[in-house]
């Protein structure tokens, strides 16, 4: 079995400068790519030894909603439940969108076994993740909020749901989606000159960190400064690991899915 860790980045599938704007389009074609990669030829999977789990950030609803209601705030309850509820909705969409394009993914929701302690994930339950595996379907996990031992409440960020996973499940690779093709040197959007990074091991790391900037949008997680931090941490454990940071485009991710795409490559 080939076990695939792929998130849709919040930045990808929604407007993360605008409240609880989805991209339907770019969700529709990545459910297609995902499709494509897993489809039936002839009554038989084309690509059986193919497993993913599924994942996506909750750019411009779960951020913006925890920075209106102040999310962390002591005793900020009504803050927790709205920011929840927020990320639920974009979940729901992102599920519908997979179904209709026949991808059987299940939502499990992280908060309903997700516990952190000053900010840092330490429980979080894998076995329905493992059970859908094994009944090939595409299990679907997402951003969302957690009780903190320390803080009461936290962020169970994608990354970090991907980070303690992988331990657990060992993918082959993390397949990670934005907006832009990669890590650049600076801003793509602003910066004409920005270079795109094609490699980061953790060697290069320290010299590479000082250009990554701040997300664009709303981000209450760390952006992609704590996305890199996380894939450093997990190449230099799992030496044989390959995580990939690639454009939200169908083609780019059937590219990722089976060889190596245009982008950045992180690895030991």
């Amino acid at each position: 079995m080939s076990l695939v860790f792929l998130k849709l980045g919040g930045s990808a599938i929604t407007d993360k400068t605008r409240q609880a704007t989805a991209k339907p389009d770019v969700i529709r074609d990545a459910a297609r790519a995902i499709f494509s990669a897993r489809e039936h030829f002839a009554g038989e999977m084309k690509n059986p030894e193919l497993k993913i789990l599924l994942g996506h950030g909750s750019g411009s609803f779960g951020h913006f909603t925890a920075k209106k209601f102040g999310y962390g705030e002591k005793e900020n309850w009504r803050a927790y439940a709205e920011t929840g509820a927020s990320a639920q909705r974009l979940n729901r969409l992102v599920t519908d969108i997979f179904l209709e394009e026949n991808v059987p993914v299940v939502s499990i929701q992280p908060s309903a076994s997700a516990r952190t302690r000053d900010g840092e994930l330490y429980a979080f339950d894998s076995t329905n993740i493992q059970t859908a595996l094994g009944h090939e379907l595409v299990p679907l996990i997402y951003g969302d909020v957690a009780f903190d031992d320390t803080r009461g409440m936290a962020i169970a960020s994608t990354d970090a749901l991907f980070a303690y996973l992988a331990p657990i499940l060992k993918p082959s690779r993390i397949i990670y989606t934005t907006a832009v093709n990669g890590i650049y040197t600076a801003d793509p959007n602003k910066n004409p000159d920005a270079q795109l990074i094609r490699e980061i091991t953790p060697q290069s790391f320290e010299q590479i960190r000082a250009h990554v900037g701040e997300a664009h949008g709303v981000d209450v997680t760390g952006g992609m400064l704590d996305k890199l931090e996380r894939s450093v941490r997990l190449v230099e454990t799992f030496p044989r690991l390959d995580i990939f940071v690639i454009a939200a485009q169908g083609a780019q991710i059937t590219s990722a899915l089976a060889s190596f795409p245009n982008g950045t490559h992180i690895h030991s």
